[in-house]
């Protein structure tokens, strides 16, 4: 049961890669096209790393229910809202933690259940 874990907790880690570098691309270029900005290797990498979370994704879902798996992706909530706040200067008010924590409550409360 742990390599399906493992598996859950690697696409959860790729999709949150994926994520950055999505983002990274729509930032070098805010000005420029659609197409420039798909064509971005930043983008290209970021769509790749998601397609590996999804098959990741997949594996997992062969021993963990959905109804638990699908929810423990939410962890990359908060792992995502401090990496935009870190590297790309997005804001991070009281409500914002607030909303972040009961999310990171959550996933641990569904995990262990």
């Amino acid at each position: 049961m742990s390599l399906y874990w493992g598996a859950l907790a690697a696409a959860i880690c790729s999709s949150l890669v994926g994520q950055v570098l999505l983002k990274a691309g729509a930032e070098a270029l805010s000005g420029a096209s659609f197409l420039a900005q798909m064509l971005r290797w930043q983008t290209m990498l970021g769509l790749c790393f998601y397609g590996l979370g999804a098959l990741l994704y997949i594996m997992a879902l062969r021993r963990i229910p959905m109804s638990v798996a699908l929810p423990c992706t939410a962890a990359s909530y908060v792992l995502i809202a401090a990496i935009g706040w870190y590297f790309f200067g997005e804001t991070m008010g009281a409500q914002k933690i607030a909303a972040i924590t009961l999310i990171a409550a959550g996933v641990a409360l569904l995990a262990t259940a």
